[in-house]
């Protein structure tokens, strides 16, 4: 069973290509021209071990922000078009990642209903070079509205910006690889309605 999601989104504003292997082992290639994104969507690939490209062409002349919303929101997509009919995943899940200082704790139910649950310490650096650290939040509300998933994010302590925001895309990795495995248990949708 093949579950690989491919989305190409096209606006004025940006190009977005996206490719996701749930199945993966981690083979990560990606350039949004937003440096320290790249980064943090080389830890979703790299820990989630999903095979992910990401390819955004965007008008970064005004700031980054199109091109992050837009690359979140191709991403969700093709997350949720990799999940099918989500027949024999786990589809909750959890985990906790500290970097250094900082806590990150991911929940993850892979429910067909987008909610987000954000929490992160008041009082960051604004920015991480050319990243605004209010883009974190975005951008998980963009994957979760197209991935179509629920999403607790928590981050109880941390002091450097960096460490907060990585151990975010850290966690959420974990938590969603976790949920999108294939249990050998569950043959069918796991869900009393029949239906994910």
């Amino acid at each position: 069973m093949s579950r690989v999601g491919r989305v190409e989104r096209t606006t004025k504003e940006t190009s977005v290509t996206v490719e996701i292997d749930l199945d993966g082992t981690g083979r990560v290639d990606v350039s949004t021209g937003v440096g320290f994104f790249d980064h943090m969507l080389d830890q979703l690939g790299r820990h989630g071990l999903f095979d992910l490209a990401v390819k955004t062409e965007g008008d970064l002349h005004i700031d980054s922000h199109h091109t992050i919303e837009d690359s979140a929101l191709a991403l969700g997509a093709a997350f949720r078009q990799a999940l099918g009919d989500k027949r024999g995943i786990v589809r909750f899940a959890n985990a906790s990642v500290p970097l250094d200082e900082s806590l990150a704790r991911v929940t993850v139910d892979l429910s067909g209903r987008p909610y987000l649950v954000h929490q992160e310490p008041a009082g960051m650096a604004p920015m991480i070079g050319a990243y605004d650290t209010t883009m974190t939040r975005h951008i998980l509300e963009s994957f979760v509205a197209q991935a179509q998933v629920a999403l607790h994010v928590e981050v109880p302590y941390g002091r450097n910006a960096h460490h907060i925001v990585e151990c975010q895309f850290k966690a959420l990795a974990r938590a969603l690889r976790y949920a999108s495995e294939i249990d050998p248990r569950q043959t069918g949708i796991p869900s009393t309605k029949g239906a994910l």
